[in-house]
């Protein structure tokens, strides 16, 4: 039943999604935030960014070096350099990026932000924490803003980077990654298996109807 409420819902939310984010919207948590423009994955009405920023508060990052992946509006970073952390952005977003560095400056903060499809231009192993929260409806994207919510139709996304954190050694860095139970995990969780990679549930916020986990990638 969650699962046929999740999916009846997600249309709707959708189309406000979009329609809320047709002009720069400013996301605050806690004592940070970040300017979210049109086109821009916004942590405004998902659960799963709240809850890896709650959870993400809880480190100690002081000086740990911290790579967010795919970052969209950056909330993460910011708050990953307000506790300590050198701090490194990526995305395919320019848009993303160039504002992300403009709101980090504001707050006296120093990000690095990198243009990078997933690892292209990234060592994994620079880090000590990589935080991913990714895309998962298994959908064909068309372009930039849809990429932020569509895997691809056979979970391209998934293969892709499992495929690259084969590189990483997960002894030295610390993989994180958010998903829901509105997702089709055990999809997800084989392609991890096929690549060697397995996940170990740390932190899980239940809902209503929704159940976020975050998971260590080892």
């Amino acid at each position: 039943m969650k699962k046929f409420i999740q999916k009846l819902a997600h249309p709707f939310y959708k189309r406000y999604h979009f329609w809320y984010h047709r002009k720069p919207r400013k996301y605050q948590f806690k004592d940070v935030f970040t300017i979210v423009h049109p086109g821009v994955f916004s942590p405004k009405n998902t659960v799963s960014t709240k809850v890896f920023l709650d959870y993400i508060s809880s480190l100690n990052l002081t000086g740990k070096k911290v790579l967010e992946l795919g970052c969209g509006s950056g909330i993460m970073s910011v708050l990953s350099a307000s506790i300590g952390a050198v701090t490194t952005a990526s995305d395919i977003n320019q848009i993303a990026l160039d504002s992300l560095k403009e709101v980090s400056t504001k707050q006296g903060l120093q990000i690095n932000t990198v243009f990078s499809d997933l690892f292209e231009k990234l060592d994994g192993n620079d880090f000590d924490y990589i935080f991913i929260n990714p895309p998962y409806y298994p959908k064909k994207p068309f372009n930039l803003e849809e990429k932020a919510w569509f895997c691809g139709e056979n979970f391209e996304f998934f293969e892709k980077i499992f495929l690259q954190l084969q590189e990483i050694n997960t002894e030295k860095t610390k993989v994180l990654m958010i998903l829901s139970d509105a997702c089709e995990l055990e999809k997800i969780q084989a392609i991890a298996l096929k690549n060697a990679k397995n996940f170990q549930e740390i932190h899980t916020v239940e809902l209503t109807f929704e159940q976020n986990i975050i998971y260590q990638i080892n």
